[in-house]
């Protein structure tokens, strides 16, 4: 378990790297996050940092009274860490405190939301043949068996909502690093759309 930082992904782009090659890479925005709160095993029954980021100019009544003299920040997550010792409420934590080029990141985002999708593209089903008269073209096909057990069996692949799950994408390269625009480049793709919220820590 080890701490991380919230941020917002910007999109994607590409970076020649000192041998010449091209990689694709996700730009993320990490502004400085600030420790709001620190979780401790006597008080809360688990060990954890609580940081902040995105300040605003407005909150409600209790997320003030929760922040008190700290600075007014929108967006708050907690990373589990195994000792709370080094860290300060108050304390801010950025790009270049963290992570540098050529770390392995565990990267988290909740992903594209889909709507309601046909099994062939939720579940990359085949669809049957469209000739010799055949009317089986996008069905799913049979579901089960029919007087034993009777019913459906649960968790089978159909179609319903697609997306719009946290993922976790593990041990992801950092490319580089630009801590004077708080900007962090991540080889390959990411979860999310443009804008959404990321959690990157170290892998």
């Amino acid at each position: 378990m080890s701490i991380g930082l919230i941020g917002r992904k910007v999109g994607m782009t590409q970076v020649f790297q000192d041998d010449g090659t091209m990689v694709a890479v996700s730009v993320l925005a990490i502004q400085p996050n600030t420790v709001t709160r620190l979780r401790t095993a006597d008080r809360d029954g688990y060990t954890a940092v609580q940081l902040g980021t995105e300040v605003v100019r407005k909150l409600s009544k209790p997320e003030a009274g929760q922040l008190k003299d700290l600075p007014k920040v929108a967006t708050v997550r907690e990373f589990r860490v195994d000792s709370v010792d080094e860290f300060s409420i108050g304390q801010t934590l950025s790009i270049d405190d963290l992570f540098n080029a050529g770390d392995d990141v565990d990267v988290t985002g909740v992903s594209k939301g889909k709507g309601f999708a046909g099994h062939i593209k939720r579940h990359n089903f085949h669809r049957g043949p469209k000739t010799h008269g055949s009317d089986h073209h996008r069905e799913p096909g049979s579901i089960g068996p029919g007087t034993t057990p009777g019913r459906v069996y649960r968790g089978l692949k159909m179609a319903g909502h697609m997306g719009d799950e946290r993922v976790t994408i593990k041990k992801v390269r950092v490319v580089r690093t630009d801590p004077d625009r708080n900007l962090l480049l991540v080889r390959g793709s990411l979860p999310g759309a443009r804008g959404s919220l990321i959690l990157v820590k170290k892998a």
